[in-house]
């Protein structure tokens, strides 16, 4: 699929053109042989014009409120996509019926923690893409996972995660089965990230299902004695293998 570019360039032959795209000819009547063409007038921009453009010279406003609190890992530019590469993961009601008695104990510890919106295995850290780097890379992805066959995992650890800034804490629970498989898949990850120098995962990765989330570096009130009574909580209920 073929994009529209976003910038246009003129043509370096076309030395006869003005600046408005339009050729002038001698017979046009624009300005006559030996005189000077009249300047051209530019008008002042309507402060109204110019308030409907706030900070674009500084960048857009970065506005934690807007996103929950979060704090961006790395500053906004243009032209940069934010990627992440992860198994979705379709919870189902047993699942979330657990959720609905971890949460709630957790709470009781931290209450500003809420649930995911949605769960997923992380295979990559976050990295920036240039845009017309994610055609090539999602392709290279495909052509590396092509050969992988469907496999079952278990997680049933109870953890507490925190992410590299220390900007956001989450409950999580850790894969205890499936991990060979799920390394095998970031090894071919981290060669299509290799081929496109980006940053590769962790050296000893952690797979797991985030479950619940704050901001901030909770991990205070939740190690330790609230981590016991959530795992406590999670023991003696069915926990069925899941094929990925």
């Amino acid at each position: 699929m073929s994009a529209a570019p976003l910038v246009g360039y003129s043509s370096s032959g076309s030395e006869d053109e003005s600046v408005d795209g339009r050729q002038t000819r001698p017979e046009d009547g624009s300005h006559r042989r030996g005189q000077s063409p009249l300047p051209r007038q530019r008008f002042p921009v309507p402060d109204s014009v110019l308030n409907m453009f706030p900070g674009t010279e500084e960048g857009p406003e970065d506005d934690s409120t807007k996103h929950g609190g979060r704090v961006r890992t790395f500053p906004h530019e243009r032209g940069n996509w934010a990627t992440h590469v992860y198994v979705p993961y379709e919870a189902k009601e047993e699942f979330l019926d657990l959720l609905d008695v971890l949460l709630p104990h957790a709470q009781t510890y931290v209450p500003r923690l809420v649930r995911m919106e949605a769960f997923h295995l992380s295979l990559s850290q976050s990295v920036v893409l240039r845009h017309h780097w994610i055609l090539p890379f999602v392709q290279a992805l495909k052509a590396r996972m092509a050969s992988f066959q469907r496999f079952f995992f278990t997680a049933n650890q109870v953890k507490i995660y925190t992410n590299q800034e220390k900007t956001r804490t989450f409950i999580g629970l850790e894969v205890t089965s499936g991990h060979a498989q799920f390394l095998d898949l970031v090894s071919e990850v981290d060669r299509v990230m290799e081929e496109f120098d980006l940053t590769t995962f962790y050296q000893d990765p952690s797979f797991h299902l985030s479950l619940a989330w704050c901001v901030g570096d909770a991990r205070l009130q939740l190690e330790g004695q609230c981590l016991q009574e959530l795992q406590v909580n999670f023991q003696g209920r069915s926990t069925e293998r899941t094929e990925l």
